[in-house]
């Protein structure tokens, strides 16, 4: 039978139904712990990727692990800031900010605008000035890496929306150090998600740190280096890279140009600690195979059909003696992509439980309401004890925002 920590799966299904994303703690702590490590005893800061995973006890808990937070828009901001996350340890990222996100994040006092072009970089100067502020800006740089992953999660191409071009980059720099609203502090990149080889971080690394070279040779004074995220997790068979070794290399680069060192993992740390609890209601065979019809589908997860993602999907209280066999996992949502998993090797009938493995990341955060479906439970087990951290949604909660003519 299969647990979450010291709790049983079946006793959390019967305590909070079903679909519900169970997260541990414990897995947290310890994903987290792989990453912080690697730099004690040099200036650095780990931002939490909160895309990945934005819940409110999450963010608190690695708040008070001293997490930094990497976010993207200003609601993401402001989980952090009601989670306790401190500002001066928030990254701002993102090709598309709002003026009033820039204005909300410079009334927090956040730690640094990663800068993604010259016309981000002077709508920031401008409001900065008005606010009698120098913001403390990074400029993104776009490597024109191949990151060797999905290309939906593939950021440091060269036809990538993201970022400032490599060839454009040190010229924006010099204009930005001349601005009096902004003040240059750093350089960052990211290349992509669940990239799997070393090779990209590598040469994406070496171009940013021979960019801070050159702009240092002009007289520019940096702080710190930002290697972003992208940092993979093993849902198959994928072979990973040597974390340690990597981050390893990243330290080196920037302690030998007296730079401070930012990552922003976020799958990385936030997959690997949860699981999606699922009970079959059907089972139907047809000519062409065999589906188990389950109660959470796309709505609840929708990487598969995103990315044709894998998840490993497993019985969580096997039967004594029963017929393994493959089988189509698929949901309710009325869409053909709509399937968890094909060809699995499964013995599980109407009423048993799955586990989806691996969707603490991009689980929950991309769920939708399509079909008018309330968005799952989420729980966090700490040991022997569990507690809601995102009740069930209602009907009622579905239409509360909508108003009858």
């Amino acid at each position: 039978m299969l647990h979450a920590e010291d709790m049983a799966l079946p006793e959390l299904a019967a305590e909070y139904g079903t679909p519900v994303y169970v997260y541990s703690r414990r897995t947290l702590t310890d994903s987290w712990r792989q990453f912080a490590r690697v730099f004690e005893g040099t200036a650095h800061q780990v931002c939490y990727a909160v895309k990945a995973n934005g819940r409110l006890a999450l963010l608190q808990e690695l708040a008070k692990f001293g997490a930094g937070f990497d976010i993207v828009s200003g609601g993401e901001l402001a989980r952090v800031l009601r989670a306790g996350g401190d500002p001066k340890r928030v990254v701002f990222s993102g090709v598309g900010k709002r003026e009033d996100e820039m204005q909300h994040a410079l009334d927090a006092g956040i730690g640094c605008f990663n800068v993604e072009s010259e016309a981000e970089l002077r709508r920031l100067d401008e409001l900065a000035l008005a606010r009698k502020l120098r913001a403390p800006v990074a400029l993104r740089v776009n490597p024109d890496v191949e990151a060797n992953t999905h290309p939906h999660i593939a950021t440091g191409h060269g036809s990538a929306k993201f970022g400032i071009e490599l060839a454009q980059a040190e010229t924006v720099a010099l204009k930005a150090a001349l601005l009096r609203g902004v003040q240059l502090q750093g350089l960052a990149c990211h290349i992509g998600s669940q990239i799997t080889k070393i090779e990209p971080f590598r040469q994406t690394a070496r171009r940013l740190a021979d960019l801070a070279d050159r702009l240092r040779a002009r007289g520019l004074v940096l702080k710190h280096l930002d290697f972003g995220g992208g940092y993979p997790v093993r849902y198959r068979n994928e072979v990973l890279p040597d974390l340690q070794a990597l981050l390893g290399e990243l330290r080196t680069l920037a302690e030998a140009r007296g730079l401070a060192l930012r990552i922003e993992p976020g799958r990385a740390v936030m997959a690997p600690a949860g699981l999606l609890l699922t009970r079959v209601e059907y089972v139907k065979a047809s000519a062409h195979g065999r589906f188990l019809i389950v109660d959470t589908g796309m709505t609840e997860l929708i990487r598969p059909a995103l990315y044709d993602a894998w998840h490993d999907i497993r019985e969580v209280a096997p039967q004594p003696g029963a017929v393994t066999g493959p089988c189509d996992v698929v949901g309710p949502v009325c869409e053909s992509a709509d399937i968890l998993g094909r060809e699995r090797q499964l013995a599980a009938g109407p009423g048993d439980l799955l586990a989806v493995m691996d969707t603490g990341a991009y689980g929950a955060s991309m769920a939708s309401n399509y079909n008018a479906r309330p968005r799952a439970a989420e729980v966090l087990v700490d040991g022997a004890h569990a507690a809601v951290i995102r009740r069930r949604e209602t009907l009622d909660d579905l239409m509360a925002p909508e108003d009858l003519l």
